[in-house]
């Protein structure tokens, strides 16, 4: 027996009943999200709205957000401020991948560069004197 595929996260597959449903919400509730700019469903050729496994979490984040008091310009804001932080941590990991492999570049650069001590040449200028 073939296992059913699971969709991926960001395979938008769920109408919006199931959606609210898995999100516990009114379906009316995820409209209002829509028309404040904080999920934006994908659509069928109809005009149909179909929720991903992603756009799911998005709204259980949501209704945490709105849970701890805010509203939904606060709840927009954060939001924006999160994509914005996990923009710049990828860019600051990139960085530091590039940053590091330039080191390691220089680094094997200074092994070709180095001499071992036993075929090392030393000049002998004689005895120190005091």
């Amino acid at each position: 027996m073939t296992p059913i595929p699971r969709p991926g996260p960001d395979q938008a597959v769920y109408v919006i009943s199931v959606a609210a449903e898995l999100a516990g919400m009114h379906p009316q509730t995820l409209r209002i999200y829509e028309r404040r700019g904080l999920v934006d469903p994908a659509r069928t050729s109809g005009g149909n709205r179909r929720y991903s496994e992603d756009d799911i979490a998005l709204l259980l984040r949501i209704a945490r957000l709105t849970d701890e008091g805010l509203n939904l310009e606060g709840v927009r804001r954060v939001l924006e401020l999160e994509a914005e932080v996990a923009r710049l941590q990828a860019e600051l990991d990139r960085t530091r991948t590039e940053g590091d492999r330039a080191v390691a570049d220089v680094h094997r650069q200074y092994r070709r560069d180095l001499v071992p001590v036993n075929q090392s040449v030393t000049i002998y200028r004689g005895r120190r004197s005091r």
